[in-house]
């Protein structure tokens, strides 16, 4: 059976992220369609786009499309998470992210950005931060400075509202968690992992924070399994 997955980024990426996995996925059969949010990467110009855009732009890159896989990133779980309970889909993958509950907001997850301004994107530096950005080659790294945008405030600001009654199936792919980790987080209670249920298929990639750049052959293997 072909699916559709729509490929969410997470800050700062245009759907350009996705390239390589995609022509991974197009190659099995499927179809991709990787989505550049508003105010993001090729979009940037489009303003301070909130969290509601990104969910309206995650449903209209669906729309028309059968066996719908939603596929969120990062901080594109939080408008995934949102489509989903919107729209009928197949399944959700979260990559390095999870089903957050409602009133969760990306500003809670880390620093709060200096400004109430665009969020600049990080320096894509290995030796400030080693974990998240293992696994990327210098090619990666050039395009990751070359490409990555400033991301808009008020998406990160706003809390998540699912808005709808639709639970599709949930699989998570953990790369800079091990499955032990989240385990003990889930006993602990932690927000980000707060809304998995023990139906949530968990899938371990170890790796860094952008699977889709350091090992898109096996993210789009995962991603069809």
């Amino acid at each position: 059976m072909t699916e559709t997955f729509v490929l969410v980024p997470g800050m700062w990426l245009g759907g350009w992220v996705w390239d390589a996995v995609a022509q991974r996925l197009r190659a099995a059969g499927d179809r991709a369609i990787p989505v550049t949010l508003a105010g993001v990467g090729e979009r940037v110009d489009e303003g301070d786009a909130d969290l509601e855009q990104h969910v309206a732009d995650i449903v209209a890159a669906a729309e028309g499309s059968s066996n719908v896989v939603l596929v969120g990133h990062s901080y594109g779980g939080l408008p995934v998470t949102a489509a989903a309970a919107r729209i009928p889909v197949s399944r959700v993958v979260y990559v390095d992210s999870g089903p957050l509950p409602d009133g969760t907001r990306q500003l809670d997850m880390g620093p709060p950005p200096e400004s109430t301004g665009p969020v600049p994107p990080r320096p894509w530096e290995p030796a400030d931060d080693p974990v998240l950005l293992a696994g990327l080659d210098d090619d990666a790294l050039s395009l990751l400075r070359k490409r990555s945008t400033t991301h808009p405030y008020a998406s990160v600001a706003q809390p998540l509202r699912r808005g709808g009654a639709l639970n599709p199936p949930a699989s998570l792919i953990a790369s800079t968690f091990s499955l032990e980790q989240i385990a003990q987080m889930r006993a602990a209670g932690h927000p980000f992992f707060a809304a998995m249920g023990d139906d949530v298929v968990i899938r371990a990639l170890p790796t860094g924070h952008w699977p889709m750049l350091s090992e898109p052959s096996r993210l789009a293997s995962l991603l069809r399994a």
